[in-house]
């Protein structure tokens, strides 16, 4: 009881901290603006769909996780199309660029997790079904789904022993846990986790982000100026970098770049204000995305000033960089692996499952410092490297597909 009055004021407090924040930050506002009118908007688009279609609601968190969820969405939409998918998210960043997503009957904000919003948003949805993806657990809308006696599935999670769940005094958290009717996970130990805290309906399907990334690496999106871009050259793609990350590719695209090599920078950060610092940092020739329909054939590094278009652009990769590893973790080494090529990342990976595997098969390069950096892609220019290590990709991806299907047949039990 102490715990979720705990939680309750929690949640209100987070909410008027983000309302101050939206003062100053931009993405703060557009999580304030995203929410406003909720209600309203939510009924007025139930009262458009066609009620005689049962409704399936699926939340993610962030582009992150809608990536992740993709496949499974993609799945029921295609394998069972008397039913309609309501897909809500959490932050910004997935909202506005999925918001038009064809796939779903209607895109949405999760509203603030209050008890009041939480019941009136489930009363409204009124869903035969609920999908949370990998790590979202709130606590007033898994009580209201409970509440209305309606099945929710947490699929394509993955948890460690480290985490509140398996603490002692993680109780109210298990009891978030005991919510869903059946947990889809990714791998044998988080299995045994859960299972040591009583959970019994939880099955390893895999990872359906596996699933996701294959499906890109072979029907990739035609891009033409990029490809005029990389025509004859060799290109070494950037991927969701951050500051500690630029400080050191910088400094080796200056120094140490090869003839015949480009480059991509797809920073995590894409404001006007972040692109042209690294601009400043860069001294060879440079082009932004959005000035791509008058670049120079000579240009040499090509920085993407937009969002949403990262996991495509490493067709265009011979080795991958991918940002985060010297902040809080890496951010998807699947998508450029999917295409065969070599990662290198910062040093923070190891509470990335993927991570350990790619690295323990030789395609993922952990860095610490310029040094090793330099040293690392020295040896990753080399072509018949490159190539002993797609051979190495191609067997691990072979491995690990099928998630989708393994989950659709959970589900099915229920949709059909």
């Amino acid at each position: 009881m102490l715990n979720e009055k705990l939680y309750q004021f929690g949640i209100r407090l987070y909410g008027l901290g983000i309302k101050t924040y939206a003062r100053f930050n931009p993405k703060a506002r557009l999580w304030i603006q995203g929410r406003a009118n909720w209600e309203q908007q939510l009924q007025e688009a139930m009262y458009r769909l066609p009620p005689e279609k049962p409704r399936i609601w699926v939340h993610v968190a962030s582009l992150g996780e809608f990536e992740q969820g993709r496949p499974v969405i993609s799945a029921i939409h295609r394998q069972y199309p008397d039913y309609q998918i309501v897909l809500s998210f959490f932050s910004p960043s997935g909202y506005e660029v999925r918001k038009n997503y064809p796939e779903a009957a209607f895109v949405c904000y999760m509203p603030l997790d209050t008890p009041d919003n939480a019941f009136l948003f489930v009363q409204h949805l009124q869903p035969v079904m609920a999908i949370f993806i990998k790590y979202e657990f709130w606590y007033n809308h898994l009580m209201a789904l409970e509440h209305w006696g309606i099945p929710v599935f947490l699929i394509s999670a993955r948890f460690r022993e480290h985490q509140i769940f398996f603490r002692p005094w993680g109780g109210f958290f298990r009891r978030l846990l005991s919510t869903f009717d059946t947990i889809l996970i990714q791998d044998e130990r988080s299995k045994v986790l859960l299972q040591k805290i009583g959970l019994k309906k939880v099955y390893v399907t895999g990872d359906s982000r596996v699933d996701r990334v294959l499906d890109i690496a072979a029907n990739p999106l035609p891009f033409p100026e990029l490809e005029k871009f990389a025509a004859g050259h060799k290109i070494i793609v950037f991927g969701s970098s951050w500051e500690p990350d630029e400080a050191i590719f910088c400094r080796w695209i200056n120094q140490e770049l090869p003839p015949g090599w480009k480059v991509i920078i797809a920073p995590h950060e894409t404001g006007a204000d972040h692109v042209q610092r690294l601009q400043q940092k860069l001294k060879l020739s440079q082009a932004t995305y959005s000035q791509r329909a008058t670049m120079n054939p000579d240009t040499q590094i090509l920085i993407i000033d937009n969002v949403g278009l990262l996991a495509q652009l490493y067709q265009f990769g011979s080795i991958a960089y991918v940002g985060g590893g010297f902040g809080k973790g890496i951010h998807s080494i699947l998508e450029p692996t999917a295409f065969g090529i070599p990662v290198i990342t910062g040093p923070r990976y190891h509470k990335f499952e993927e991570a350990i595997a790619l690295k323990a098969i030789g395609a993922l390069f952990p860095i610490k410092n310029l040094a090793t950096f330099s040293r690392i892609m020295q040896t990753l220019c080399e072509d018949p490297i490159r190539k002993e290590i797609k051979v190495k990709l191609n067997g691990y991806f072979a491995s690990q597909q099928g998630a989708t299907q393994r989950t659709l047949q959970h589900l099915a039990s229920l949709l059909e």
